[in-house]
């Protein structure tokens, strides 16, 4: 069965990124982009996602605020925050909605780490 992944960022060079180094490290996996709340909300109503990667700063909702709704939508799904704004307040607050922390800059160093922390074995790239 081939996993879903929702990428959501406001910046479309960041989910050019993330995307690109997700199709190295899986690439049997089904990728979904979505620029804000609105379309990541229609998009979990439509999908079951296995993993779902938040920018925090966005327009309309913040990643926090959208993950906490997407939760409702994808209890068991995997959650994480990407995201430039390193104040100890947001990583507090990732780790209260459940959702996982990670700092940008993307890099396939990072999109590593997330598969690994979603359990994911990938041949080494």
């Amino acid at each position: 069965m081939t996993q879903k992944i929702l990428i959501v960022d406001d910046s479309k060079v960041s989910r050019m990124f993330i995307c690109s180094y997700f199709q190295e490290l899986a690439p049997d996996w089904e990728l979904f982009e979505a620029d804000g709340g609105d379309q990541a909300q229609e998009l979990a109503q439509q999908h079951k996602f296995y993993a779902i990667t938040l920018d925090y700063n966005m327009p309309g909702l913040n990643g926090l605020e959208l993950a906490s709704l997407l939760k409702i939508q994808q209890p068991n799904c995997f959650m994480g925050l990407l995201t430039a704004n390193v104040q100890r307040f947001t990583q507090d607050d990732a780790v209260q909605v459940g959702i996982k922390f990670y700092k940008k800059p993307v890099s396939l160093e990072l999109i590593r780490l997330i598969l690994s922390d979603v359990g994911v074995h990938y041949d080494s790239v």
